[in-house]
């Protein structure tokens, strides 16, 4: 959502800065829209660099080992070892 708003921050910034001839006596709407243009990108720089620390990779690997099967055994003999990488940001 900070990204969509920085982007919209941006893009009024940048019609009030190049696209409006009209001017107010008491605001000088090319100052704002230069403001506005700024703060936009500095929330979508902060957007990503929160995001990029909330992102949380998990890895999982599987191997199993079977041992030979036997005719009359109803269930499969064998070893599962399951090993568990996590990496990023705290866990919420």
């Amino acid at each position: 959502m900070a990204i969509g708003t920085g982007i919209f921050l941006i893009a009024i910034g940048a019609i009030l800065a190049f696209a409006l001839n009209e001017s107010v006596d008491a605001i000088n709407l090319f100052l704002v829209g230069w403001i506005l243009m700024g703060a936009g990108a500095l929330a979508v720089i902060i957007s990503l660099i929160v995001n990029a620390q909330n992102r949380k990779h998990t890895t999982v690997t599987e191997s199993r080992t079977e041992s030979p099967q036997q005719a009359n055994a109803p269930q499969q003999q064998g070893r599962v070892t399951e090993r568990r990488e996590e990496s990023g940001g705290p866990v919420a």
